[in-house]
């Protein structure tokens, strides 16, 4: 298990500070799918059908909700070629790309807590 140290309480004023950004970043990256999405297309530009078969359990309404919201606000690009039917490919613009850090430390956290609630399992058997 990676252990994450504990690090020093920013002071009052940071902390609004820090506050504000975090809502921020969550505003813009909120419900459990659109790291999903930025994920999936960062290893690959893909179709609608390939996302949805690539995430299981996301509905079509809602990819196409958050397909949209990602293309909004610069994450992923949507890209209609004029064939007969119409291509559309979805795929990472580089501004996605700056979550690298935020995404590596959040895999870490999750397989730190996973493993947490392994051993609190463990231990209550």
């Amino acid at each position: 298990m990676k252990i994450i140290k504990n690090e020093s309480l920013p002071g009052k004023a940071e902390c609004a500070g820090s506050l504000k950004n975090v809502l921020d970043a969550l505003y813009v990256l909120n419900g459990k799918w659109k790291l999903a999405l930025i994920l999936s297309l960062v290893q690959s530009s893909k179709r609608f059908n390939e996302i949805q078969h690539e995430i299981a359990g996301i509905s079509s309404k809602v990819l196409a909700k958050e397909l949209k919201d990602l293309e909004l606000n610069d994450f992923i690009e949507r890209k209609v070629y004029p064939t007969t039917p119409v291509t559309i490919i979805y795929e990472a613009t580089g501004y996605s790309r700056t979550l690298k850090s935020v995404l590596g430390e959040l895999s870490a956290w999750g397989e730190q807590h996973r493993e947490k609630i392994k051993q609190s399992m463990r231990k209550q058997s």
